[in-house]
């Protein structure tokens, strides 16, 4: 073979490569429904409040302190805290550690795992899809995700828990159903109730079953109508326009080692495990000033129509009488009085998250914790003291 003959040769191979790549570029991007990422990002609320009044602050101020104080001791705690009202912080304070060996303190830009608080964004982001068109709230599973077998359940059912579908972990800790060695997906999820077979544990539309596996499906409703991962479509439709700075989805693969850990009570490390991969159920790392940025634009008028908003408030659980109730995507208790206390909780490993949004009173109230605290869940008694909420508070954390 000539030199000129190998350079030629060369030259082919080397178009025919980029050709190729340039190729499978093209086809990646061409799978992304831009018109649809594009159509759905929120947008900062642009409403403007009056400015709180330094009296109203200060009151406000020393009832939240001491309220912190009474069930967050020094010293045992490992907290992110805010308080605000017209988007305007009201109280905030961190304390304690995002790793303990490294003494890495927990601050105002410290990202902690939300666990099921995750929920109520991924409901955000599947609500703004239904708005736009690209999908309906009563549209069939089956006719977005082929392979998903319960030909009854709708998105409708997956928001408001009440597919009868059984939890994933509760599944896949058996041997003959998943090697635990193994890190589960949320297509791992699908494929297993496939194979294996796995029936509902009651009849679709039935009755309320809080169930994780229904997020991490609508998880893939996502990635499967916008053409993104979970991850990048958080982020472009809901992270960045917002400036979330400080959240972002956990990627088992790349994260493991920078992320804030979490801890059992006692203050010994909790590793990670074969469910850390699944998504949409939990797995956002987010700061309370964050999520008060995505409570404003939620709250903002424009953000869904009035009639798709009033959706998402509504109780679809009422086979039993009772103040409880779940909505789409969010924790309700509706009182006689008309009286209504919207909320989310959130629990994985050592992480708790309690995000509390009084609407009437345009009040948001978040605590996050890496360290097994239950005081998280407490947070909800602060509600009395901008509205008319029969929780029990210490007369001590009341204005005077």
């Amino acid at each position: 073979m000539t030199i000129k003959t190998t350079y030629y040769t060369i030259l082919f191979s080397s178009v025919l490569f980029l050709s190729s790549c340039s190729k499978k570029e093209k086809l990646v991007a061409e799978t992304v429904d831009t018109d649809t990422v594009a159509s759905v990002v929120m947008r900062p609320s642009n409403v403007k409040f009056e400015k709180l009044s330094a009296e109203y602050i200060a009151d406000k101020k020393y009832a939240i302190d001491r309220f912190y104080h009474k069930n967050w001791p020094a010293q045992t705690n490992n907290v992110s805290f805010l308080v605000a009202k017209d988007g305007q912080i009201l109280y905030e304070k961190y304390d304690g550690l995002s790793n303990l060996r490294k003494k890495t303190p927990i601050t105002a830009e410290t990202p902690i795992h939300i666990a099921s608080v995750s929920k109520v964004l991924t409901a955000t982001t599947v609500l703004k899809l239904v708005q736009v068109g690209k999908i309906k709230l009563d549209q069939k599973v089956n006719t977005i995700l082929s392979n998903f077998p319960y030909p009854e359940i709708t998105i409708r059912n997956l928001l408001s828990h009440r597919t009868g579908m059984r939890n994933y972990a509760y599944f896949t800790n058996k041997k003959e159903i998943w090697d635990q060695h193994k890190t589960l997906t949320n297509q791992d999820i699908v494929d297993v109730i496939n194979d294996k077979n796995i029936d509902l544990e009651y009849r679709t539309d039935s009755r309320f079953g809080y169930c994780n596996t229904n997020y991490a499906i609508l998880a893939l409703i996502i990635e499967k109508v916008t053409g993104q991962t979970y991850k990048e479509a958080m982020k472009t439709i809901i992270f960045d326009p917002l400036g979330m700075k400080n959240t972002f989805v956990y990627d088992y693969k790349k994260d493991q080692d920078s992320v804030t850990l979490s801890y059992k009570c006692n203050g010994l490390q909790i590793g990670w495990d074969y469910l850390d991969g699944v998504y949409g159920d939990k797995n956002i790392y987010s700061t309370p000033r964050d999520l008060l940025k995505f409570n404003m634009a939620t709250n903002a008028p424009d953000f869904l129509t009035p009639e798709l908003r009033k959706q998402i408030y509504k109780g679809y659980s009422n086979e039993r009488k009772g103040t409880k109730n779940y909505g789409l995507g969010i924790r309700m208790i509706n009182w006689a009085t008309g009286q209504n206390f919207y909320f989310h909780n959130g629990w994985w490993h050592g992480n708790m998250s309690s995000y509390v949004t009084l609407k009437k009173e345009n009040v948001m109230i978040i605590a996050l914790s890496n360290k097994c605290s239950k005081q998280v869940y407490k947070v909800r008694n602060l509600a009395p003291l901008f509205g008319d909420y029969p929780f029990k508070i210490d007369k001590t954390d009341r204005d005077e």
